[in-house]
């Protein structure tokens, strides 16, 4: 959690989904408002946590360029972690998503020929009153849409998209009324 805890290691993670193979260089060219000893240093500290494993290594005008690709398996936060977080712990995470998204965002806006209307961009929020089964069930159904699709590789004709689903009460729960 510590090592994924970071807005630019997060984006560097982003940036490496779907297979994709990155110099440094290009990670650079990715995320341009962070300075390229910024994005170094941190993609240094993800190599050496085995979030990204080097994949190929070049001699290019004197220096070593590297290419590196993302270890799936070390790049997930999975159940027992989460069970294991504190609340705080949950808190600083959220903090450092949300960085991450907003970062991300505004790279798109930046760019030259960014056209919301016609990318489809989406970021509504609902607040529906769901039962713990019927929760179970969305969630259910959201993997079963969204899970096969993570393994799409780059093409010509993809576009990555940066998909945050964002799901916690906003209310307490109703009071147990067989506690009682």
């Amino acid at each position: 959690m510590e090592l994924l805890g970071h807005p630019v290691r997060l984006r560097i993670v982003h940036a490496m989904r779907g297979g994709r193979t990155l110099t440094t260089s290009q990670l650079c060219d990715r995320i341009p408002e962070v300075s390229k000893a910024t994005v170094y240093r941190h993609i240094d500290l993800l190599s050496a946590g085995g979030i990204l494993q080097v994949t190929d290594e070049r001699r290019v005008r004197g220096a070593m360029e590297r290419h590196y690709q993302l270890r799936q398996d070390r790049a997930v936060i999975d159940t027992a972690m989460i069970e294991s977080l504190t609340l705080d712990d949950h808190r600083r995470g959220f903090a450092v998503a949300m960085t991450a998204l907003l970062a991300e965002f505004n790279a798109y806006l930046d760019r030259d020929h960014a056209d919301p209307a016609a990318d489809l961009v989406g970021y509504r929020q609902h607040a529906v009153w769901l039962s713990r089964d019927e929760l179970l069930e969305m969630i259910s159904q959201l993997r079963h849409a969204i899970a096969p699709l993570l393994t799409n590789p780059p093409m010509p004709d993809r576009t990555q998209y940066l998909l945050s689903p964002i799901l916690f009460p906003i209310d307490e729960p109703p009071a147990d009324p067989q506690a009682g």
